[in-house]
């Protein structure tokens, strides 16, 4: 179902974009699935085809266009995996953006350029062992001693953590702050800073291609240069993005239900059973259905949210609705779709394996079903 805001301009990127994809990903994916990486060589060519941070102004090396962009390489890259798709979007359209709207000019230019044309990998670091929906609970700590910040402090669960370049940490600047969240920045980690290094890499039961690792801060000098925004006000500056973060979560695993309904529907229509397809059985026929109409429940929704998000519209409410409901309903579709291809779904060289292994933790990142119905009922009650 196309939304009614893209143009031809964007099918000729689509297209432009899935040439490439069928040249450089898709005969390679299940390598990198294997090695655990997305190798530096992929970021390089997707930076040279002018694909990443598209929205970024030429200055910076980027194409200055809209949020539809964004959206059509994160509906792509999802298409071929989502530990593809989770690690680049995070980069260009979730950390990137903070350093567009909060870095000095000096920041910009140091480093949306190279993040534009992949020679550059970024992470975000909010979430500790202690502490992960709970952003005012987290222990890292940043005291400023002349030029430096002293950073203390450790991270899990860091997409893109191995391999990046640099990394906006969120700590606290003021412990004694109250409430708690008054006392968070940003500060920006480079690859190199004394005293910071790289924790264990992070064996996930899916989303393998997906690097994730802990990142460890012992006595880290970072540069005070390197504060994104002002000090104390980080909390605030990560609840203006995460709508983006939201939005772009939902499209993906609202992705991920429609490619494995599509494999499925290929499976059933081929695999026989006693004497008939697989297709022509009853419960097969409303399994789909229910299926189908499910996701196009959501491809309306989330084209919808995409068009009002792109006209700068506040719908944190919305995408809150959208990232639990999409994420819950692609696991039943994951689940639904595994049982249709009976003991072939469980096999590994069957797509819907590895599809259904992965779906599992969206419903977890970027905030839980659990905090996105909070938020949602909070948003409710004060109207």
């Amino acid at each position: 179902m196309k939304a009614s805001f893209l143009t031809d301009e964007h099918d000729m990127f689509r297209e432009a974009l899935r040439r490439m994809l069928d040249k450089e990903a898709y005969p390679h994916y299940e390598t990198w699935e294997k090695q655990k990486e997305i190798p530096r060589e992929f970021w390089l060519k997707l930076g040279e085809s002018g694909f990443l941070l598209p929205w970024v102004e030429e200055k910076y090396g980027g194409l200055e266009l809209d949020f539809s962009y964004s959206m059509i390489l994160t509906e792509e890259l999802e298409k071929v995996g989502v530990g593809l798709a989770s690690g680049v979007c995070l980069h260009s359209d979730i950390v990137s953006p903070y350093i567009h709207a909060l870095g000095t000019e000096k920041q910009k230019l140091k480093w949306l350029p190279k993040s534009v044309t992949g020679e550059f990998i970024s992470a975000v670091a909010m979430t500790e062992p202690g502490a992960g929906s709970d952003l005012a609970g987290i222990r890292t700590t940043a005291r400023k001693e002349g030029d430096f910040y002293i950073l203390n402090g450790e991270k899990t669960f860091i997409t893109n953590g191995l391999n990046a370049d640099y990394v906006v940490v969120v700590c606290k600047t003021d412990t004694k702050a109250v409430p708690a969240y008054r006392g968070i920045s940003l500060l920006v980690v480079e690859e190199g800073t004394p005293g910071f290094r790289r924790g264990k890499k992070l064996d996930k039961i899916g989303m393998h291609s997906s690097d994730t690792c802990e990142l460890i801060f012992e006595d880290a000098k970072v540069p005070v240069e390197n504060l994104l925004g002002e000090e104390g006000k980080g909390f605030y500056y990560l609840m203006e993005q995460l709508q983006q973060e939201r939005l772009v979560v939902a499209l993906q695993v609202q992705v991920e239900a429609e490619e494995m309904l599509r494999i499925t529907i290929d499976y059933v229509k081929e695999r026989e059973a006693f004497g008939s397809r697989i297709a022509d059985f009853q419960n097969t026929q409303f399994k789909i259905a229910e299926m189908a109409t499910e996701i196009d429940i959501g491809r309306t929704y989330v084209n919808t949210l995409t068009g009002k998000h792109i006209l700068g519209d506040d719908i944190v409410k919305e995408v809150s609705m959208a990232k639990w409901w999409i994420s819950e309903m692609a696991k039943r579709v994951a689940s639904e779709c595994l049982q249709l291809h009976g003991g072939y779904g469980y096999i590994e060289e069957y797509e819907i394996a590895r599809r259904y292994r992965d779906i599992a933790v969206t419903s977890i990142y970027a905030g839980t079903t659990e905090i996105m119905k909070g938020i949602i009922a909070k948003k409710i009650l004060e109207d």
